[in-house]
């Protein structure tokens, strides 16, 4: 019954609440990073979500553009303005992606979204965690994110999979506010960084 129906209600009416409570930070930062990155303030890009349906993620933008011929990973560090490397520390860069659960394409809780290219390389178990709608945080970002392997992370999201339901829900979520008062978010070049020398399919 949770799975079904209720949680898409609490998604939908915790995210509303949310955005509504933080629109005043929403609005600063949306000003602030339309002078650090030359007025563009968003980032979008496409994911798979549940049952790899292809949806289009919205962030904050905390890098500049690369310049041409620059490389994308190896520069990202150095592309990262002032203001996005406290948005990212902050957890910030998360919250326009309350707007991608309001519209269903996200949970607040679920594995997270990740880049398109890498469906190819789960195995079929580890593709398993696309039976459910990618979220903000889960099992696996309040359970050593920076510490573990993928194949690691991947083994928590389909636990996550199986073990769906409102106990677990309310746990990720209290641990995931822990973790940012403590400041321990981790950002997505380190996220790309370790996923680079993944081979998938193992």
């Amino acid at each position: 019954m949770y799975k079904k129906y209720f949680k898409r209600i609490l998604d939908f009416s915790i995210s509303l609440v949310a955005l509504i409570l933080f629109s005043p930070v929403i609005i600063l930062l949306i000003i602030l990073l339309l002078f650090a990155n030359d007025g563009k303030p968003f980032y979008f890009q496409k994911r798979p979500g549940k049952n790899t349906k292809i949806f289009t993620i919205i962030k904050f933008k905390t890098m500049k553009d690369p310049k041409h011929n620059e490389s994308e990973l190896s520069n990202q560090e150095q592309r990262i303005t002032k203001i996005g490397a406290f948005i990212r520390k902050t957890s910030l860069d998360e919250l326009l992606q309350l707007v991608n659960v309001l519209k269903g394409d996200m949970s607040l809780i679920g594995p997270r979204p990740l880049l398109i290219d890498y469906l190819p390389l789960y195995n079929k178990e580890q593709a398993r965690r696309h039976d459910v709608k990618p979220g903000i945080t889960g099992w696996a970002q309040v359970n050593g994110r920076a510490t573990v392997s993928y194949e690691k992370r991947f083994i928590y999201d389909v636990w996550y999979v199986d073990n769906l339901n409102f106990k677990n829900d309310l746990k990720i979520l209290w641990k995931t506010v822990e973790k940012i008062v403590n400041r321990k978010a981790v950002s997505s070049v380190e996220d790309a960084t370790i996923f680079a020398g993944w081979k998938g399919n193992t």
